[in-house]
């Protein structure tokens, strides 16, 4: 099973974290802390697995991880878990980023992250993996942008509430309001 992702750049700087097992806030940083200085300490020439830190698990859990460019994908996982595996499964989900975000980079991961946790949540749920075939998640991925385009989506709400109030019917706006004994004489709108 997973236990979690973590995407960072070359500075440790996290561009994208997912505990699928709860840890406090402090935790987590301090996980994100140790994780970036084992893998970032490596030579390119080793291998892309090493045992777990001794804040997430220690020699019970692996991390699996791939340099791309600026950016450090990194899987925890289990002994369940298969390094190559999860290796490919790195693989298939930056390649999917790729394919999305044509050449995707790290501004793609600050600036769209509801759409890379979409990706994200298309490929492992749960800590299980759910798909492993990029196709079929880029379909996915297609057909939910479909369907928020066609539904206007949250970027065209705006327009709709002005056209919803530029359609009401409402009579002519009131001169004078009384309420009992106070008289409210409302301004005119116009410019002129």
């Amino acid at each position: 099973m997973i236990k979690a992702i973590l995407i960072f750049n070359n500075h440790g700087k996290p561009r994208l974290i997912r505990f699928y097992q709860y840890f406090a806030e402090d935790m987590q940083q301090q996980i994100i802390r140790e994780t970036f200085h084992l893998v970032s300490k490596r030579d390119d020439n080793v291998c892309n697995f090493l045992e777990g830190g001794s804040l997430i698990g220690g020699s019970d859990y692996k991390l699996i991880y791939r340099h791309y460019a600026t950016l450090y994908f990194v899987f925890c996982v289990d002994s369940s878990e298969s390094e190559l595996g999860i290796l490919d499964l790195i693989q298939v989900f930056v390649e999917t980023l790729d394919k999305c975000f044509e050449n995707v980079c790290e501004l793609d991961l600050i600036f769209h992250m509801d759409k890379v946790h979409c990706i994200l949540q298309e490929v492992v749920m749960g800590g299980m993996v759910l798909e492993t075939n990029m196709n079929e998640i880029v379909a996915q991925v297609e057909f939910q942008n479909r369907m928020e385009k066609s539904e206007g989506g949250l970027s065209a709400a705006p327009a709709r509430a002005v056209s919803a109030v530029k359609s009401m019917n409402l009579p002519e706006i009131p001169r004078n309001i009384n309420i009992g004994d106070i008289n409210i004489k409302v301004p005119s709108l116009s410019p002129f």
